[in-house]
């Protein structure tokens, strides 16, 4: 499934430019246009990469970067900034923040579409995990896409592999049941009994997993992280 962007601007002809060649490339897209519906939307739909624009209206670009990047829910979200040519400081003070890139305006979209496909690929070589992971007694297995405690192996359903290794790719962040079912069932996550999907497959992989069923952290109405540290 094609990456998520969320777009953070308040200027309409640009998100309306940024929509068409972003689709165009395949991205799924959905805009906000202030601080405070960015910091919220990127806490619910966990994209996989922000447009961040510095002047918004209330909270700025840059409060909006510091906010997120210090919150464990969104601190591995990459950002890539939209900036003026004279909020020359600024760029630097994003960066400072944990920013991953910038353009100025004006820009061309195939400028920001190769930066952002730069940005995206630079965080899947970080993300990537190894083809055998061992952590406390589970040893994972992706290439044979197995999983065993102690050596001996457990029989999971693919259903229940994909989100092991979804937990497992987001190295401690919190995903929301939201981000789960669109990445790992692909649904429309409007109907409650599509949310309880994901808590029915937690619970069964928890019972397979055993004693490293701890590892898998349960987060009051929002979703779920998994614990690497003993």
């Amino acid at each position: 499934m094609k990456e998520k962007i969320l777009i953070v601007e308040d200027e309409k002809d640009i998100v309306k430019m940024l929509d068409y060649n972003l689709k165009k490339e395949g991205f799924r897209i959905f805009s906000v246009h202030d601080g405070e519906d960015a910091i919220d939307s990127a806490n619910k739909e966990q994209p996989d990469l922000i447009i961040l624009d510095l002047m918004l209206p209330g909270i700025d670009g840059l409060e909006v970067c510091k906010s997120l990047k210090n919150s464990n829910k969104t601190a591995s979200i990459p950002i890539i900034m939209l900036t003026a040519k004279s909020q020359e400081s600024d760029k630097v003070i994003g960066l400072e923040l944990g920013a991953d890139d910038y353009v100025t305006k004006p820009f061309s979209p195939r400028e920001l579409i190769a930066r952002i496909k730069a940005v995206l690929r630079r965080m899947k070589e970080k993300d990537r995990l190894p083809e055998v992971l061992k952590i406390g007694d589970l040893t994972i297995d992706f290439s044979k896409i197995s999983v065993a405690i102690k050596g001996k192996p457990i029989e999971l359903t693919s259903k229940e592999f994909e989100l092991l290794k979804t937990l497992l790719n987001a190295k401690g962040r919190v995903l929301s049941r939201d981000y789960l079912l669109d990445n790992i069932w692909g649904f429309d996550h409007a109907m409650e009994i599509q949310t309880r999907t994901v808590d029915v497959h937690i619970q069964t992989l928890r019972k397979k997993l055993k004693n490293e069923s701890k590892r898998i952290i349960t987060v009051k109405n929002y979703g779920y992280r998994f614990e690497h540290e003993d």
